[in-house]
């Protein structure tokens, strides 16, 4: 398991927004010296560090795809499974791209729980320093709420309703469970989003480094001759072997060029967009003969319907990118539908 690096003088995020774009940064994050800094295995995120208090909010920052939601599912997996962390009695996982859709309605933090987990209703109440429970909120950078933290009202009841926002924003303060630990993620641009004075540790995940690059894809790839091609290939491109810092990149490299090698079909992509193009690609005939039946070996043929619903959901995430949103829902399509024409309703079930 990679660690995350731990700043020991960082408390509280950045307050400035960086508007540079962030796979700018990879090739100087990896090389970055890391002397002044701890590595921080997952489970052991709210550990205190040598002469510092238990931290009780956790800002984890990353950039796309690094292994942020990674790391917290480790987590949540050895607890689950015995492995570590048994002094916990509850982890809530809230992620803010679920709270998104109920920022019309009311709730107290109580019944937004009880909605994750109805099995709570049998529970009376599990507040108290007796009871450890830990909060983790991922992908901070998605979140649409106001997170209105200095004009919400105070609030220090669980069972009291309002809209999401509120308890919300009165639990990363420490007026609601005040007992709980929070583990919050998010992207460097929009970790600024949480008051400095609510964040007690800000980590930091880290991708590969060029060994675990070469790593991943003779570990992932068996065939060793077809893995030093790839491995060969990828660090002929400069930009391919930058980006192989983040973890999931690297898994999109090798499903394409393993891909490509196994049809000897065509020149290998040596670009950031030939190698997103081929992804494409091979999603979309892996779609078509899942659900469709069809067994078109040529990844290059796109058939009219496929061209149609690529292009309005290139449309649909380029205006809504330009809007700052990262992630669509189902209302985002009907208004593109709305505002520009016609989409088949079957582009919904395409997921890459």
């Amino acid at each position: 398991m990679r660690s995350i690096q731990s700043s020991t003088s960082s408390r509280g995020g950045s307050r400035g927004i960086n508007n540079e774009r962030e796979v700018r940064h990879i090739e100087t994050t990896s090389m970055r010296q890391t002397t002044m800094e701890t590595a921080i295995l997952c489970n052991a995120i709210f550990k205190p560090l040598p002469g510092q208090e238990k931290p009780r909010t956790v800002l984890t920052k990353g950039i796309a795809g690094i292994g942020k939601t990674v790391s917290v599912q480790k987590f949540i997996l050895d607890w689950a499974e015995g492995k570590a962390n048994q002094d916990i009695d509850f982890i809530f996982t809230l992620p803010f791209r679920d709270l998104n859709l109920k920022k019309e309605k009311e709730f107290s933090l109580m019944q937004l729980l009880q909605h994750y987990l109805p099995q709570l209703k049998e529970i009376k109440s599990f507040e108290g320093d007796e009871v450890k429970v830990v909060f983790i909120f991922d992908g901070l950078d998605e979140c649409r709420l106001p997170l209105e933290f200095q004009s919400n009202e105070i609030c220090c009841d669980i069972t009291e309703s309002s809209s999401v926002d509120v308890p919300l924003t009165n639990l990363i303060k420490g007026n609601l469970f005040p007992s709980a630990l929070l583990w919050i993620t998010s992207r460097p641009a929009a970790a600024n989003q949480i008051p400095p004075e609510c964040v007690h540790l800000v980590t930091e995940v880290r991708g590969f480094n060029d060994p675990q690059k070469e790593e991943y894809f003779r570990k992932r790839i068996r065939d060793e001759n077809r893995a030093s091609r790839i491995i060969s290939h990828i660090k002929s491109s400069r930009s391919l072997y930058i980006m192989c810092h983040i973890p999931v990149f690297c898994w999109i490299s090798a499903t394409v060029l393993e891909t490509m090698l196994g049809k000897e079909s065509g020149d290998l992509p040596k670009t950031l967009t030939e190698m997103y193009t081929q992804f494409l690609l091979i999603q979309t005939n892996v779609k078509n003969q899942k659900y469709h039946g069809t067994d078109e070996r040529n990844s290059k043929k796109v058939s009219a319907s496929d061209t149609e619903i690529i292009l309005k959901l290139g449309q649909l995430a380029f205006l809504q990118l330009e809007k700052g949103n990262l992630i669509f829902y189902e209302e985002d399509l009907r208004s593109l539908k709305r505002s520009v024409g016609c989409v088949r309703r079957r582009s919904t079930a395409l997921y890459i």
